[in-house]
């Protein structure tokens, strides 16, 4: 949308057109470039279309200032507004109500607020029954929405498992396009050579196969390992998390477990002399 005092502008230009047609005069052209600006949704400033973000429509700098990272508790994506921050605006809000949140007994997700589960298993328990066992990470937390087409290649994934699994067919459709573009250049430039040295043995190269090349398999081999380690590595900061905060909950009740000890012995030693005394009074 542009604003109102280049829509006036517009309006009186297209107005004036109109009015020297009748007339049989000449007629006055609007601006070429003055519908191709957008606003960045950051900071306000008009760019061209190409040059703002799919999805967020920020400009270079916005994207820099402000990148997309992700969640230290619920694990979504959002727009960071400052290098401190680390957690999102909801889970920022949730700790100022709830406190410090818990592993999800489902997911494992350092996002359980109130009870057990983080809001999205809860949700998703509410909506489609119990949990089932994820096929990627084998965790009892991916649930079957009763329908083949929300699976991921008919895999039945968890929330974690499919994001990551979206992510690396992404990077791999852009490396493909990568390597489509350089092939056809590389193309190009022999099919020109060819035409320069009248050889005719580089037209049968085909862009094709660069598709086809083992290195494109190797591409989504290590992008799969490469997620896989990433997702392990999460996985075994939380259980290490949970072993601590197991072994200090043992801490305090062996504490607890000794001091009650010794009031009790002290109570039975007290018992021991009152009759002790009483008997020898007798």
């Amino acid at each position: 949308p542009q604003p109102a005092a280049s829509a006036a502008a517009w309006l009186c230009l297209r107005l004036s057109d109109k009015a020297a047609g009748r007339a049989g005069g000449a007629v006055a052209r609007p601006w070429p470039d003055m519908a191709a600006l957008y606003a960045c949704t950051k900071c306000h400033q008009r760019f061209p279309f190409e040059a703002l973000s799919q999805g967020q429509q920020l400009c270079k700098e916005c994207r820099i200032a402000h990148p997309v990272v992700k969640c230290t508790y619920c694990r979504t994506e959002y727009q960071q507004e400052s290098k401190t921050n680390t957690i999102c605006k909801k889970c920022a809000q949730n700790v100022q109500l709830y406190g410090t949140p818990k592993p999800c007994q489902y997911c494992n997700i350092i996002a359980a607020f109130i009870g057990n589960k983080c809001q999205r298993c809860t949700n998703s328990e509410k909506k489609y029954g119990p949990p089932y066992s994820c096929e990627q990470c084998k965790q009892q937390c991916a649930f079957d929405r009763k329908d083949d087409r929300k699976k991921v290649d008919g895999k039945l994934l968890c929330w974690l498992c499919t994001l990551s699994y979206k992510r690396v067919l992404q990077k791999t459709k852009e490396q493909r396009k990568h390597l489509s573009s350089s092939s056809r250049a590389s193309h190009q430039e022999k099919e020109q050579y060819s035409r320069l040295s009248g050889g005719s043995h580089y037209n049968s190269f085909s862009p094709d196969l660069a598709l086809d090349s083992p290195g494109t398999d190797h591409f989504v081999i290590i992008a799969q390992l490469k997620e896989e380690v990433a997702t392990l590595k999460k996985m075994l900061h939380q259980k290490d998390q949970m072993i601590l905060e197991k072994e200090k909950k043992i801490t305090e009740l062996k504490a607890d477990f000794q001091y009650q000890e010794s009031q009790m012995r002290a109570k039975m030693n007290q018992m021991e002399k009152t009759h002790k005394e009483v008997t020898e009074q007798l």
